[in-house]
């Protein structure tokens, strides 16, 4: 195993593992010592520990996995990783502007492609914030005053809004009074939720042509996908593609184009890839991707965040919406917005985990959602795929995209997302329905072999 140039900021770390004993991972970056007492951790949960106590962004290849069993005391953190992982490599890069990369793999650095998010960030809440959703009538602004907060996000069509705090006393304090409060109909933690890593490029000079072209459709006769994700860079876009994309809409403030393609970015081709496999040969379509920015140019966004950007693309006419994200946090506040949308005959397609675990993932796992897992080429659910039981379909876990002459890798269920979301909305081109109704045909033409 190879360690290149280990350096980094955070602290230590310990939890408890279901065992007798505890295991303990102290990673002290100060004086560039760690110490470890682990028996039966899974890679990836030590990668999780990893990235929260060094602050790194943390990538493996998918499929990866291993028992860490290991006791020492005080190595270098280059000798420490050779010692948690032995049959593993670990390359730390350097990045500009942002954490370095701790890109760990069985076969090739290039397939050190999912993302290992922190403990914290995966399942705590952002102790200085809530979610209200007012009743109809109620004054958010009077109610914020009263308790010392500050309304940071609207969703005025919702009645719903994110309030800052303080601190932390602060909003739990603010949270059980509002809960008795007559004029509230709901109360909530607000989550962040992690952005999925960017497309990798290749070593090929371009992907693979596609013959998909736009004609030309009122406003009414579109087939609107809205896609909640990060910015989609149209300076890097192919030309031929530019005439499928909507104005995009932020909710988390204005993003910049960039150099390098987002995660937006590929899941907008991947879409239209989608679109094309579903038109099965004919290259005229009235789909078009309506981009709405959650993250506003951050590695993170937020349950509020992502549930504005679903009003906003419901509002905007979207029947299909692809939410190419998740977390494993079930949060009500999301879940109603989903509910209601549904009921207006809106079709929601969300990622099942990158992970090959059971355990749900939200906003996928909730009932008026088609979660989506990724497939291998003989129709199996793919080795790093989640596998639970509110998987509904699968479709193909990897796309390849290009921007600017260059072609890209991306993996994931992010991807099997997207790829359903183009079916989806080329089946609603063909047969004219929607929602409820084009649900069963979708379900059925990405139903997984021997699944139920």
């Amino acid at each position: 195993m190879a360690v290149v140039g280990l350096v980094g900021v955070g602290g230590s770390i310990a939890a408890p593992a279901p065992t007798e004993r505890t295991n303990v991972l102290d990673w002290r970056v100060a004086q560039d010592k760690v110490s470890a007492d682990i028996k039966g951790w899974d890679v990836r949960t030590l990668l999780e520990h990893v990235a929260s106590a060094t602050g790194w962004q943390v990538f493996v290849e998918p499929g990866t996995k291993y028992s860490v069993s290991a006791k020492f005391k005080d190595r270098a953190p280059g000798e420490a990783l050779r010692l948690l992982i032995p049959p593993l490599t670990a390359v730390l890069v350097p990045a500009s502007n942002a954490p370095p990369k701790l890109l760990v793999y069985r076969t090739s650095v290039k397939e050190a492609t999912q993302r290992i998010a922190p403990l914290a960030k995966r399942k705590k809440h952002i102790e200085d914030e809530l979610i209200v959703k007012l009743k109809p009538g109620e004054n958010i602004d009077d109610i914020a005053k009263r308790l010392g907060a500050k309304v940071v996000g609207r969703i005025d069509g919702l009645n719903g809004y994110r309030l800052r705090f303080e601190d932390a006393k602060s909003a739990d304090a603010a949270r059980e009074s509002l809960q008795s409060n007559s004029s509230v109909d709901s109360v909530d933690y607000n989550y962040p939720v992690m952005q999925p890593p960017a497309p990798e490029p290749l070593s090929v000079s371009s992907a693979p042509p596609m013959n998909l072209r736009p004609t030309a459709a009122a406003a009414g006769d579109q087939i609107i996908v809205g896609q909640i994700d990060a910015h989609v860079n149209t300076q890097l876009l192919p030309e031929s593609l530019k005439d499928f994309l909507l104005p995009e809409i932020a909710v988390a403030g204005q993003t910049a184009d960039g150099g390098k393609p987002t995660h937006g970015d590929s899941m907008f081709q991947t879409i239209l890839k989608g679109v094309e496999i579903g038109q099965q040969g004919a290259s005229g379509s009235k789909v078009r991707v309506l981009p709405i920015d959650v993250y506003g140019g951050s590695e993170m966004t937020t349950t509020f965040d992502i549930s504005a950007g679903i009003f906003r693309a419901v509002e905007s006419g979207a029947k299909i919406v692809n939410l190419s994200l998740g977390s494993p946090v079930d949060t009500p506040f999301l879940n109603t917005i989903i509910e209601n949308s549904s009921q207006q005959g809106v079709l929601f397609f969300a990622a099942a985990g990158n992970e090959p675990v059971t355990t749900p993932i939200y906003p996928a796992a909730y009932p008026d959602v088609i979660a989506v897992t990724a497939i291998s080429r003989n129709g199996e659910i793919a080795p790093w795929a989640n596998y639970g039981s509110f998987v509904d379909v699968g479709a193909p876990g990897s796309s390849v995209v290009s921007f600017g002459n260059q072609a890209y890798l991306v993996t994931g269920t992010s991807s099997s997302t997207a790829f359903a979301s183009g079916i989806a909305a080329a089946a609603a081109q063909a047969t004219g329905k929607s929602g409820s109704s084009l649900s069963p045909l979708v379900k059925q033409s990405l139903a997984i072999p021997g699944r139920k």
